[in-house]
């Protein structure tokens, strides 16, 4: 089984999880959720993300978390390759993955015993 490796940045009180370096958002979305654990909350929407946008030719998911005083700004979305991309459309369905709450409470769910607020 091959291994695949994620990139898992920490920086100015943020986590960011990417397949490439240096992190480029040619898409992105955001949102707010209650504060948990980053990293698994990280690794959900990601693989979601993966999953609804695979089809996007040179697609590299990237998943920001930071901290807000209400909860988690994450921001969802990534690179794309040189080609041009529906972009708006791409970012309509990350929005709407965003923000179905049966994704948000598997999400937070998962984030386990690490979620409050």
């Amino acid at each position: 089984m091959a291994r695949t490796k994620w990139h898992i940045l920490t920086e100015d009180g943020a986590l960011t999880l990417a397949r490439r370096l240096p992190v480029r958002f040619d898409l992105a979305v955001q949102t707010v959720l209650p504060r948990c654990g980053r990293r698994r909350l990280a690794m959900q929407i990601r693989q979601d993300m993966w999953r609804l946008l695979r089809d996007l030719r040179g697609f590299a998911p990237v998943v920001r978390v930071e901290y807000l005083p209400e909860g988690l700004r994450v921001i969802a979305g990534g690179q794309v390759g040189q080609a041009p991309f529906p972009k708006r459309a791409s970012e309509e369905k990350l929005r709407q993955m965003l923000s179905d709450r049966n994704n948000r409470s598997r999400w937070l769910a998962h984030a386990g015993g690490f979620c409050y607020g």
